[in-house]
């Protein structure tokens, strides 16, 4: 099996580096695909939104077909979707995948693509009426979710909890909850100060929930 991930100057570092390294232990310990490839349109080294310089494994003239596409969000995808070459990249690849997953305002680079028009689907808690007001799209407000194939989280760190349910949903629950283990990945629901109450955030985030 095939898993990318598609990256681009600005993308958010943990939007992909989280949920590659969960795909990792997945293809490591638990028989997961054979193949986690780093996407990008160019060869060079990608920056990031932080400062993380990334280099690809390939280009997307390079990647073979797809079982797993995910594409992550940042700074970049507000450029990105006008990007026609990189648009015609996510449409073609996910003909043919089983899932395509997106991670905060990766969505908006599905949105453009035209795989989530009619479906549901989420975004970093400061996109949400951004991704409202593309009129095409029943924006719920929750830490992931799924519609058929298609996935999508919340912001940033969202991702990893995205890819450990999307894993229990085509292994099971023992394989994701030993992946999970493996990364001891337990998030505290403490919530530091009130900036999400000033920011008015979304319930779960308020309530300290992960759904």
């Amino acid at each position: 099996m095939n898993f990318g991930i598609l990256i681009f100057p600005d993308v958010e570092e943990l939007d992909f580096v989280g949920p590659w390294e969960m795909v990792g232990i997945w293809s490591d310990r638990e028989n997961g695909p054979g193949n986690c490839f780093i996407i990008s349109e160019h060869k060079e080294p990608v920056k990031c939104s932080k400062g993380l310089t990334v280099v690809p494994d390939l280009t997307i003239n390079q990647c073979p077909e797809l079982d797993f596409l995910l594409v992550p969000g940042g700074r970049g995808t507000r450029r990105e979707v006008d990007n026609q070459k990189l648009i015609n990249f996510i449409s073609e690849k996910s003909e043919k995948a089983k899932t395509v997953l997106s991670v905060c305002t990766g969505s908006f680079l599905l949105q453009r693509a035209g795989l989530l028009s009619g479906k549901k689907a989420t975004t970093h808690w400061g996109s949400l009426d951004r991704l409202r007001e593309l009129g095409d799209v029943e924006v719920v407000e929750e830490r992931f979710t799924r519609d058929g194939r298609i996935w999508t989280a919340a912001g940033i760190s969202a991702g990893i909890d995205m890819v450990l349910a999307f894993i229990a949903s085509i292994t099971d629950e023992q394989v994701a909850g030993r992946i999970q283990l493996y990364a001891e990945y337990y998030p505290s629901q403490k919530l530091y100060g009130n900036a999400h109450k000033e920011a008015g955030a979304p319930g779960y985030i308020k309530q300290g929930g992960f759904s």
